[in-house]
């Protein structure tokens, strides 16, 4: 029942976020790009632009919200009476004094037997970390600290805008350049009494669909290496925050737990994670996450 609900919610963001755009695009006139030639180039661009990062910011605005109803993340109020809910709420906030941030994250567990956690939020000032209870329940203090010194340095780093800048970018040169393509494919292909009528036609946007598929492919890679890029990144931040004998224990904690399936459900939430993917062979191009034992070895040799 939590599976439905989590992918409904994400299907209904999603419908959200195309009603959104296209009423906009149509509003602004960006989607008159079209003429009897083919392509005006930047009326497109600008199109394809609009479109590409209007739509990774909505999903950035709303990102805190949808984590937590797509997570089930219970928000850690000041009500709150557990001990260990305070103690983490509390090492959070230490942690982001340490980063220097004005604002404190807002703090959460969710439902799950998966050792994890995750930071997201549209801004510094607006930003979440939520933790599992399966990392609350199998985790000592140091452990947690360092996954939580992990997530603090995303936050500090700014990492969610970072990658929602790349989304958006590489969203908007795969619109543009399917489009391109396919206007050349099929034009090529034309008869000589077809020839300058235009864009139209089945051809057309069957090309422009499996070109933007075969773009997007590449593009998940360029994005997924940054991500990869970005986790050494926080592990080092984590390691200057939490300590790294701190930041190395909870890497070591999450490989002996390997073994446990996530509960998680969509890529956007699991990208945010402190454990991703364990892709092996060519399935590694596309893992947000570097292997644990690499991300350890390269925190041993740093100087932190």
């Amino acid at each position: 029942m939590q599976w439905f609900k989590r992918i409904g919610l994400f299907l209904v963001l999603n419908i959200v976020i195309v009603l959104t755009i296209s009423v906009l695009a149509n509003i602004l006139g960006l989607d008159r790009y079209v003429t009897q030639q083919g392509f005006n180039m930047p009326a497109l661009a600008a199109f394809c632009l609009f479109w590409g990062m209007g739509g990774a910011f909505i999903s950035l605005g709303l990102s805190r919200i949808m984590a937590k109803w797509m997570m089930g993340v219970k928000v850690i109020d000041h009500q709150t009476a557990d001990g260990r809910l305070i103690e983490l709420r509390n090492m959070v906030h230490e942690l982001s004094r340490q980063a220097g941030l004005k604002t404190m994250p807002e703090v959460g567990y969710y439902e799950s037997p998966d050792l994890n956690a995750f930071a997201t939020g549209p801004t510094k000032a607006r930003s979440l970390v939520a933790v599992s209870t399966g990392l609350l329940q199998r985790m000592d203090r140091r452990e947690v600290r360092g996954v939580l010194a992990h997530e603090v340095a995303h936050i500090a780093n700014g990492d969610m805008v970072t990658m929602t800048l790349l989304q958006g970018v590489v969203n908007a040169f795969v619109m543009f350049l399917a489009r391109v393509v396919a206007l050349a494919i099929t034009q090529l292909f034309r008869s000589d009494e077809e020839e300058g009528s235009g864009v139209g036609g089945l051809a057309f946007f069957a090309t422009q669909f499996v070109l933007e598929m075969i773009f997007m492919i590449f593009g998940s890679m360029l994005i997924a290496a940054f991500s990869r890029w970005r986790e050494y990144r926080a592990d080092r931040g984590g390691a200057q925050l939490g300590g790294r004998e701190n930041m190395i224990a909870a890497l070591q904690a999450l490989k002996v737990n390997l073994h446990l399936e996530s509960t998680a459900t969509g890529a956007a939430v699991k990208s945010l994670k402190i454990e991703g993917g364990r892709g092996r062979g060519l399935l590694k191009l596309f893992s947000t996450h570097p292997d644990l034992d690499l991300r350890i070895a390269r925190l041993r040799s740093e100087r932190v």
